[in-house]
């Protein structure tokens, strides 16, 4: 047992593991055939979001709009940026499995590798990190989503943040921005570091190099076009779904109907409050658990949230439980129920009934994330004055 667990702490053996379980998830999908969104319905593939990847490269250099619905080709709409359909070409002209598994590969590599890159945590903590977040990035990796990567990039650039590695960490972050728009949040984190006209000039370049770098396929009133239809597109994204947010846990557990942007008010009010204490800015934990209501803050007030998007949350999660000085009982409780309740809520360790019954329709995914986050937001506040500097290794 011992050498068992010696084992799984090693950092070559996760990345084995990463790498088989994405290649795993993306052979599954593809064996799995085709399936319907709705009663009746055109049959899909099981990897429809890679689906709408990729035929977004398409529709791009085909001068299309991407933000309309293309139901002959895939289910749902495009999302994302012009920049980032411009990069699935990389994959577009690859044998599905192939592609897929490469896209797949390198969300669980860039996870791996931006956990891998966090300082003044020990190999086994980030190996212990790691293995917290596996059920979730299958999820993610399962259902060809991006946020193993947005979570990777998130966390990689707080990393190369603490160690001044400014030109890096703000190509993370705009990149983040480039695929879900709400990686905007993570620029918060520029407030704890020296040279702020640096990290500004360097976020305003590669905006403006992201910006425009579909302009290799597209011309200049094309890519204008395009970024207007997004934009409409993320401004009319407000369907009366809640998602797994805490819009959500508020109107299936009190019948409250919130408006969104009151509630997303209070969640960055309360985001902020910690930042009043300038103090504190050269303490390594504040810092890091900034990090971490980032990670969770993205996806709690997003109001569509989805399964697939927790990797994010529970990437924060586990970087907040791993970086406490002393176990405490009620963080070890609340990383028991994320892990129960959030992660294995999905999966058939609960009967269906219990699923499709009682988990889903309350948001019980989303209750430890909002609980968590609040008790990050609480230790932030209570955190004592005195300076804690930490040399980055």
């Amino acid at each position: 047992m011992q050498h068992l667990k010696k084992l799984f702490t090693q950092p070559l053996t996760l990345l084995v593991l990463f790498v088989l379980l994405a290649i795993l998830a993306s052979v599954q999908s593809v064996l799995l055939g085709l399936k319907t969104f709705q009663p009746d319905g055109p049959l899909y593939t099981h990897y429809n979001n890679y689906v709408i990847f990729v035929q977004s490269f398409f529709h791009l250099v085909e001068q299309k709009d991407l933000y309309i619905l293309y139901p002959a080709e895939h289910w749902d709409l495009y999302k994302y940026s012009p920049t980032f359909a411009l990069f699935f070409g990389l994959f577009a002209y690859l044998p599905a499995v192939v592609g897929l598994s490469l896209w797949n590969v390198l969300n669980a590599l860039i996870l791996f590798f931006g956990v891998k890159a966090l300082p003044n945590f020990t190999n086994k903590q980030k190996a212990l990190l790691l293995l917290v977040v596996v059920l979730e990035l299958m999820t993610s990796l399962q259902n060809a989503q991006s946020n193993a990567m947005m979570a990777g990039l998130l966390i990689w650039a707080f990393a190369c943040l603490e160690r001044r590695q400014y030109l890096a960490a703000t190509f993370f972050i705009m990149a983040t921005v480039y695929i879900k728009i709400f990686g905007l949040v993570a620029m918060a984190l520029f407030l704890f570091y020296p040279r702020k006209g640096q990290l500004a000039l360097y976020s305003a370049l590669w905006a403006v190099v992201l910006f425009v770098l579909p302009l290799v396929v597209v011309d200049w009133q094309q890519l204008l076009f395009l970024y207007r239809s997004w934009g409409h597109l993320l401004q009319d994204d407000h369907s009366i779904s809640y998602g797994f947010s805490v819009m959500g846990w508020l109107n299936t557990w009190f019948g409250l109907m919130p408006d969104k942007i009151v509630v997303l008010g209070i969640g960055v009010l309360l985001f902020c409050l910690p930042l009043l204490r300038f103090k504190l800015y050269s303490n390594f934990t504040f810092r890091t658990l900034t990090l971490c209501s980032v990670l969770i803050w993205v996806i709690i007030f997003n109001h569509k949230a989805e399964s697939a998007t927790f990797v994010i949350a529970m990437s924060g999660i586990a970087i907040w439980f791993f970086a406490q000085e002393k176990l405490s009982t009620e963080n070890l409780v609340l990383l028991i129920l994320a892990i129960v309740f959030t992660s294995l809520s999905p999966t058939d360790l609960f009967p269906k009934f219990i699923r499709k019954g009682f988990l889903e329709p309350y948001v019980v995914k989303a209750v430890p994330c909002i609980l968590i986050w609040g008790k990050i937001i609480w230790e932030m506040l209570r955190m004592p004055r005195a300076e804690q500097i930490v040399e980055v290794d």
